[in-house]
């Protein structure tokens, strides 16, 4: 297949602030995102409506569990969700000496262990850690210094983790020791400082090559494993702000994108500011999002 012939559609109309977190759900066949600052959680249904879920804070991020459950990554910590009781039960708050940080991106690795960054609410102090919520509910700092956490993936052979800070320029490779859940080996994987755009949410395809929304550049970007880049995919708006394999077969890309980066006469540039985006015929496939053990 060529490596351009693909297909973008818009999947919802919507108009959200920072759309953010696309999962596509392996039990119930259906994509969930997020608009962190609304703050909602929204399931796109097989009809193509949308249901949406109000939150009750800022949220970053969010993964399902074994057991049926959601836990999200909200500003005031990581929370269970009950989404038909429209209840939340607090598990714990990493940051209780930073109430202004908020937790952000975030996902499992193939064990159940939630990794999740903070923030700090501006965009140059570098206050904001990244946390390992494992299943028995305990919370580890495995490490700090980020002003914007972001663009969290592990790779197919469970060896890799990237993450890094969007605003800081630099996505990290960690080498990951899978069965002690340890991170080691901290060397750079992408720098962003030479060019106009910064990566924002990202994840691994089956192949292993790097997949991240590219927000200020209007487009997805694959990174082979040294960090070349790969593959550039223009996208109808500005700031896409993550990207994530779903579907059946796992060979749709789905991307979030948000308004709060534009002002007033751009938005109106840009209708499609904040939509939720589908692209097919990349000729690559996903993997399934693990599942928190739990």
């Amino acid at each position: 297949m060529k490596k351009n012939d693909h297909e973008i559609k818009v999947v919802a109309e919507c108009r959200n602030i920072v759309g953010e977190t696309p999962v596509w759900h392996p039990v119930e066949q259906r994509l969930y995102w997020v608009d962190t600052r609304a703050p909602t959680l929204n399931r796109l249904e097989t009809d193509g409506s949308v249901t949406t879920w109000k939150m009750p804070a800022n949220i970053g991020s969010y993964v399902f569990t074994r057991s049926g459950d959601i836990i999200a990554a909200l500003q005031t910590g990581f929370h269970k969700l009950d989404l038909d009781g429209g209840k939340h039960a607090l598990i714990v708050d990493p940051e209780p000496d930073k109430p202004d940080n908020r937790l952000n991106d975030g996902r499992c690795d193939r064990r159940g262990r939630y990794w999740c960054g903070s923030r700090d609410p501006g965009n140059d102090n570098p206050g904001g850690s990244l946390f390992r919520l494992d299943p028995d509910r305990t919370c580890r700092r495995m490490d700090t210094g980020f002003i914007v956490a972001n663009g969290m993936a592990f790779s197919p052979d469970d060896e890799t983790m990237i993450f890094g800070d969007s605003r800081g320029d630099i996505m990290w490779r960690y080498r990951l020791d899978m069965d002690s859940g340890e991170i080691r080996e901290k060397t750079p994987f992408l720098d962003t400082s030479h060019v106009p755009w910064r990566v924002d949410g990202a994840t691994f395809d089956a192949e292993g090559y790097y997949w991240a929304a590219l927000i200020g550049a209007g487009a997805i970007g694959r990174f082979d494993p040294t960090g070349r880049l790969d593959r550039f995919i223009p996208v109808p708006v500005t700031h896409p702000t993550m990207c994530a394999f779903g579907g059946e077969n796992l060979d749709v890309m789905y991307v979030t994108s948000g308004t709060v980066f534009l002002d007033e006469e751009e938005r109106k540039k840009e209708p499609l500011a904040g939509a939720l985006f589908s692209i097919t015929g990349l000729g690559v496939k996903g993997m399934q999002e693990p599942l928190f053990a739990s």
